[in-house]
């Protein structure tokens, strides 16, 4: 099945691209490689989900604003391919997690992306993957994805 299938089966609806918050651009392509800046967790609306992780932020919330992210990076996915069906795989993920210092369950809150990856690209979807925390993330964020996608030949 593909992955624009995929998506229908699973009633996903994904939210229009994000806008650049400063001086970059949402992807680039080169070497038949997919560079996405990070997103963070937007809503449709132009909202974001926001709160420290560990505090006022549970960690199944939390990977519910990474599952976003990955919403959001699926959008660009497709605004730069023109279809998810020219994703070959998802190479690599960097998850931010904007926690407090003792937190520690960094891995489970970026599931929320990576799952959501998987569901829809399979094992395709099942990157190389870093989830760190940071001490902030801009606008108070509570997560923040990057990844870099494999383009079918």
């Amino acid at each position: 099945m593909s992955a624009e299938q995929r998506i229908i089966e699973l009633g996903l609806v994904l939210p229009p691209p994000p806008s650049p918050g400063g001086n970059y651009v949402p992807w680039r392509i080169g070497a038949g490689l997919l560079f996405l800046s990070g997103v963070g967790p937007r809503l449709a609306d132009g909202s974001s989900m926001t709160g420290k992780v560990g505090s006022v932020v549970s960690v199944a919330e939390a990977y519910v604003t990474a599952r976003q992210c990955g919403l959001n990076l699926l959008a660009n996915m497709r605004a730069a391919l023109g279809s998810l069906d020219r994703v070959d795989s998802i190479l690599k993920v960097l998850g931010m997690v904007n926690a407090i210092p003792e937190f520690q369950d960094h891995p489970k809150v970026i599931n929320g992306c990576t799952d959501l990856f998987v569901e829809v690209f399979g094992e395709s979807g099942r990157p190389a993957r870093s989830a760190v925390g940071m001490g902030s993330l801009p606008g108070n964020i509570s997560t923040e994805v990057e990844a870099i996608v494999l383009i079918k030949a």
